[in-house]
Protein backbone atom coordinates (compact mmCIF):
# COMPACT_ATOMS: atom_id res chain seq x y z
CA UNK A 1 0.00 0.00 0.00
CA UNK A 2 2.49 2.13 0.89
CA UNK A 3 4.34 1.79 -2.51
CA UNK A 4 1.12 2.58 -4.80
CA UNK A 5 0.85 5.87 -2.95
CA UNK A 6 4.75 6.53 -3.32
CA UNK A 7 4.36 5.75 -6.84
CA UNK A 8 1.13 7.64 -7.57
CA UNK A 9 3.29 10.87 -5.60
CA UNK A 10 6.12 10.57 -8.34
CA UNK A 11 3.64 9.81 -11.10
CA UNK A 12 1.76 13.08 -10.31
CA UNK A 13 5.10 14.77 -9.83
CA UNK A 14 6.37 13.91 -13.51
CA UNK A 15 3.05 14.86 -15.37
CA UNK A 16 3.10 18.64 -13.62
CA UNK A 17 6.71 18.50 -14.37
CA UNK A 18 5.96 17.84 -18.06
CA UNK A 19 2.98 19.95 -17.83
CA UNK A 20 5.27 23.12 -16.73
CA UNK A 21 8.02 22.39 -19.02
CA UNK A 22 5.36 22.44 -21.63
CA UNK A 23 4.35 26.49 -20.67
CA UNK A 24 7.34 27.53 -20.32
CA UNK A 25 8.66 26.25 -23.57
CA UNK A 26 5.48 27.74 -25.70
CA UNK A 27 6.04 30.99 -23.96
CA UNK A 28 9.64 31.43 -24.21
CA UNK A 29 9.37 30.02 -27.66
CA UNK A 30 6.88 33.06 -28.37
CA UNK A 31 4.66 29.78 -30.54
CA UNK A 32 0.43 30.38 -30.58
CA UNK A 33 -0.62 27.18 -30.70
CA UNK A 34 -4.38 28.57 -30.97
CA UNK A 35 -3.88 31.25 -33.21
CA UNK A 36 -2.93 34.90 -32.10
CA UNK A 37 -5.23 38.59 -32.15
CA UNK A 38 -2.51 40.51 -33.97
CA UNK A 39 -3.43 41.51 -37.33
CA UNK A 40 -1.34 41.47 -40.01
CA UNK A 41 0.07 44.86 -42.15
CA UNK A 42 2.46 45.10 -44.37
CA UNK A 43 5.41 47.68 -45.44
CA UNK A 44 7.76 47.45 -48.68
CA UNK A 45 11.44 48.86 -47.82
CA UNK A 46 14.06 48.98 -50.97
CA UNK A 47 16.68 47.77 -47.47
CA UNK A 48 16.31 45.88 -44.54
CA UNK A 49 19.68 45.73 -43.99
CA UNK A 50 19.97 43.65 -40.27
CA UNK A 51 16.29 43.72 -39.88
CA UNK A 52 15.06 39.85 -38.37
CA UNK A 53 11.36 38.09 -37.56
CA UNK A 54 10.68 38.27 -34.52
CA UNK A 55 12.01 42.03 -33.84
CA UNK A 56 9.65 44.93 -32.48
CA UNK A 57 7.32 47.34 -33.81
CA UNK A 58 7.02 50.44 -31.94
CA UNK A 59 4.87 53.36 -31.92
CA UNK A 60 6.07 56.34 -29.69
CA UNK A 61 8.48 53.64 -27.93
CA UNK A 62 6.21 51.21 -26.59
CA UNK A 63 6.22 47.65 -28.25
CA UNK A 64 3.01 47.40 -29.93
CA UNK A 65 3.93 44.30 -32.49
CA UNK A 66 5.74 42.23 -33.91
CA UNK A 67 8.11 41.25 -37.37
CA UNK A 68 6.75 37.98 -38.73
CA UNK A 69 8.17 37.81 -42.25
CA UNK A 70 10.37 39.61 -44.52
CA UNK A 71 10.12 38.64 -48.24
CA UNK A 72 11.67 39.62 -51.59
CA UNK A 73 9.01 40.65 -53.95
CA UNK A 74 10.24 42.81 -56.89
CA UNK A 75 13.44 43.67 -56.17
CA UNK A 76 11.99 45.17 -52.62
CA UNK A 77 12.04 43.70 -49.05
CA UNK A 78 8.24 42.90 -48.39
CA UNK A 79 7.85 43.02 -44.66
CA UNK A 80 4.81 41.70 -42.75
CA UNK A 81 4.07 43.34 -39.43
CA UNK A 82 1.48 41.78 -36.72
CA UNK A 83 -0.29 44.46 -34.80
CA UNK A 84 -1.61 44.18 -31.15
CA UNK A 85 -5.51 44.25 -31.51
CA UNK A 86 -6.05 47.74 -29.43
CA UNK A 87 -3.95 49.73 -31.85
CA UNK A 88 -4.84 51.59 -34.71
CA UNK A 89 -2.71 53.31 -37.46
CA UNK A 90 -3.58 56.00 -39.55
CA UNK A 91 -3.45 56.07 -43.40
CA UNK A 92 -0.76 58.26 -43.43
CA UNK A 93 1.46 56.22 -40.82
CA UNK A 94 5.09 56.47 -41.71
CA UNK A 95 7.04 53.11 -41.04
CA UNK A 96 10.89 53.03 -40.80
CA UNK A 97 13.36 50.79 -39.69
CA UNK A 98 15.93 52.09 -36.89
CA UNK A 99 18.60 50.64 -34.40
CA UNK A 100 18.31 50.71 -30.68
CA UNK A 101 21.44 52.31 -29.90
CA UNK A 102 25.18 52.45 -32.00
CA UNK A 103 25.22 48.27 -32.87
CA UNK A 104 21.83 47.62 -31.22
CA UNK A 105 19.17 45.16 -33.20
CA UNK A 106 17.00 46.93 -35.79
CA UNK A 107 13.29 47.81 -35.13
CA UNK A 108 10.33 49.05 -37.11
CA UNK A 109 8.98 52.62 -35.73
CA UNK A 110 6.11 53.56 -36.65
CA UNK A 111 5.47 57.33 -36.63
CA UNK A 112 1.22 57.66 -36.76
CA UNK A 113 0.01 59.95 -38.83
CA UNK A 114 -3.53 62.47 -38.76
CA UNK A 115 -5.47 60.59 -41.27
CA UNK A 116 -8.47 59.96 -39.93
CA UNK A 117 -8.64 56.65 -42.04
CA UNK A 118 -7.19 53.55 -40.41
CA UNK A 119 -5.23 51.16 -42.17
CA UNK A 120 -7.23 48.02 -42.60
CA UNK A 121 -6.23 44.54 -41.18
CA UNK A 122 -3.98 43.20 -44.13
CA UNK A 123 -3.18 46.25 -45.41
CA UNK A 124 -0.51 48.27 -46.39
CA UNK A 125 2.04 51.42 -44.74
CA UNK A 126 2.41 53.37 -48.26
CA UNK A 127 5.11 55.69 -46.16
CA UNK A 128 8.33 54.17 -45.65
CA UNK A 129 11.64 54.81 -45.10
CA UNK A 130 14.84 52.16 -45.44
CA UNK A 131 17.34 51.43 -43.26
CA UNK A 132 20.40 53.31 -42.55
CA UNK A 133 23.69 51.60 -43.25
CA UNK A 134 26.24 52.68 -40.78
CA UNK A 135 28.74 51.12 -43.33
CA UNK A 136 28.09 53.07 -45.84
CA UNK A 137 27.87 56.68 -44.27
CA UNK A 138 31.20 55.91 -42.73
CA UNK A 139 33.09 54.88 -45.81
CA UNK A 140 31.53 58.30 -47.29
CA UNK A 141 33.08 59.96 -44.92
CA UNK A 142 36.67 58.81 -44.95
CA UNK A 143 37.06 58.07 -48.35
CA UNK A 144 35.61 62.00 -49.19
CA UNK A 145 38.03 63.52 -51.36
CA UNK A 146 38.47 66.98 -50.80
Amino acid sequence: MKNINIETGVGIFLIAGFVCLGYLSVKLGDIHPFGTSQYPVKARFSSVSGLKEGAAVEVAGVPVGKVSKINLDNYEATVELLINPGVRLQEDSIASIRTQGIIGDKYVKIKTGGSAQYISPSGEIMETESAIELEELISKYIFEKK
